[in-house]
């Protein structure tokens, strides 16, 4: 598209009939959309993202100065169905500090949602009817393929996520310039994923893969077993990462460990901690059983209008806002 205006244009159009398809897919399952605070007290502890900060120059008495734009609505959403709201879903604007580009805009939007009694498998199915009723927009199609994120280690590369030691892990990467300075086992399950898992996929196709390691848990809670796997999934359309869904974790001193686990490894890379979201913390243990999903709706439209630039799809990119 080369980021021709009259191409933006048809583009902000498909986001208006992409938006009010999902608002109708949602009314028709009693799923209520909400709005949440864009700007708050607490950040997000993962270390693998960056939050943009800004400073509130009122009254003290309002509540701390510094102020974090939102890298998701998760938490808020959560809170609400804590105090015993209805299934929801936000879709609104997020912020990430960092890359800019053909990939990456640092102010997108994300569509989360959560549903009360669902767990994992379950959401991820209801993820991709919603990606096909989408894709009917232009009159297409995808097939749904699932399969374990073991299964997809041992079918692509022949090898066992949970039990390669860290050789066997690079093995399959060894004609990649890689710097391993620094990176773990989790750093080479990813670069397997990005570099040789993904660029296998079919490109017309949804695969949904799910059960990821326990080290990947993130907000998701963990099935014992033998190995013991996080109930969280990922979804892809194509060969680009759409969605990542848990089914939720609502144990509060757990997720305070992980929070502050996340705040010793930015320590540990020389980042700012972040303030943990003592909100949510305080009302995470009332949490119903129920799972959530975070879409890339930028990435979605990429897909439907055939172009690999994230640029193609905005009104504005960040370097023209």
């Amino acid at each position: 598209m080369a980021h021709e205006l009259g191409n933006r244009h048809d583009a902000l159009r498909m986001r208006a009939r992409l938006n009010s398809l999902i608002r109708g897919f949602f009314a028709e399952r009693t799923v209520t959309e909400v709005e949440t605070p864009i700007l708050s007290a607490a950040g997000n502890t993962e270390p693998n993202i960056e939050a943009f900060s800004t400073g509130f120059a009122g009254p003290a008495a309002a509540g701390a100065r510094e102020r974090f734009l939102r890298t998701s609505p998760e938490h808020p959403l959560k809170r609400l169905l804590a105090a015993g709201f209805s299934d929801c879903y936000e879709l609104g604007r997020v912020f990430r500090n960092g890359e800019a580009g053909a990939s990456h805009n640092p102010e997108f939007t994300m569509l989360e949602w959560y549903r009360v009694g669902f767990d994992h498998r379950r959401l991820a199915l209801e993820a991709a009817q919603l990606v096909r009723a989408a894709l009917a927009l232009f009159q297409r199609d995808a097939e749904v393929t699932t399969t374990s994120y073991r299964d997809w280690f041992r079918r692509g590369l022949r090898l066992d996520p949970f039990h390669a030691d860290e050789p066997e892990l690079r093995k399959p990467l060894r004609d990649f310039s890689i710097d391993p300075d620094g990176l773990s086992r989790d750093d080479w399950l990813d670069l397997l994923v990005t570099h040789r898992l993904q660029p296998a996929l079919p490109q017309e196709g949804i695969t949904i893969v799910y059960d990821f390691p326990a080290s990947q848990c993130s907000l998701a809670c963990i099935r014992p077993g033998n190995p013991p796997v996080a109930e969280r999934f990922e979804l892809y359309l194509g060969r680009q990462e759409l969605a990542n869904g848990y089914h939720e974790l609502n144990d509060a001193a757990e997720q305070r460990a992980r929070f502050e686990h996340d705040n010793a490894c930015r320590r540990a890379r020389g980042q700012s901690e972040v303030p943990i979201d003592e909100n949510l913390l305080v009302v995470l243990d009332a949490l119903p059983d129920c799972a959530g999903v975070a879409l890339g709706v930028d990435r979605l439209l990429m897909h439907m209008l055939g172009t690999d630039d994230i640029r193609d799809v905005l009104a504005f990119p960040f370097a023209d806002a």
